[in-house]
């Protein structure tokens, strides 16, 4: 059975070893931050892709391999950005702290 950590996304019926993920949580003092934007850069710092954070500051992308930028835009915040390496059949789980 495939999962991610208890009380993050699930990946039931997602075929792990075909895609690279990056998934996580975006957080403030320990609290999920939902109505957050993550943005997905590229090696050069070109936006990729957006997502809105759940209501429990969740998100995921599908990426390709290699090194990325998440850039986190959240409402009394200052943009904070956190670097991942996404691989093909593994999933990079990461937790955005504002």
């Amino acid at each position: 059975m495939c999962g991610a950590t208890e009380g993050g996304l699930s990946l039931d019926g997602i075929d792990v070893k075909k895609e690279a993920i990056v998934q996580g949580q975006v957080v403030r003092d320990g609290s999920p931050v939902g109505n957050a934007y993550v943005r997905l850069l590229d090696r050069t710092g070109e936006f990729t892709a957006e997502v809105p954070t759940s209501a429990t500051g969740h998100f995921r992308f599908f990426a390709g391999d290699g090194e990325w930028t998440l850039r986190t835009l959240a409402p009394k915040s200052d943009p904070v950005d956190k670097r991942v390496v996404a691989s093909v059949g593994s999933v990079a789980e990461v937790v955005v702290a504002l």
